[in-house]
């Protein structure tokens, strides 16, 4: 039996297969697309940085999937492994603007205000 009390790089992936739910997902090749979704955020983020340039409905459609595959629970686990701390801020926004996070978890994580501001405008 794994521990999934402490995530690692180790049982990551196995957190994610157990928490996996795809009907029509018919090979592993399914899955690792879907794990990949990780990467494209990390991605996107890191162009926000760079270029300011923040491609919104991109994310939000990144993670309503990762959601929907997943559970809400366990993306967010994920997705909060996966990102890189410095992009937290930008995450946990996206994540309340979705209802996925309740605004008191980590409160240690401050909401971007400005991408908020954004985000009400959708």
């Amino acid at each position: 039996m794994v521990d999934f009390s402490t995530l690692t790089p180790e049982n990551i992936n196995m957190f994610a297969i157990k928490h996996y739910s795809n009907p029509s997902c018919v090979d592993e090749k399914e899955f690792l697309d879907d794990m990949k979704r990780f990467k494209y955020l990390k991605r996107l983020f890191r162009k926000y940085d760079t270029s300011k340039d923040l491609k919104m409905r991109l994310i939000i459609n990144h993670i309503i999937i990762l959601a929907n595959v997943f559970g809400v629970e366990a993306a967010t686990t994920l997705l909060f492994f996966k990102i890189e701390k410095n992009h937290w801020s930008i995450l946990k926004t996206f994540l309340i603007f979705l209802h996925y996070m309740p605004e008191n978890d980590l409160v240690e994580v401050p909401i971007n205000h400005q991408v908020m501001g954004k985000l009400g405008q959708i």
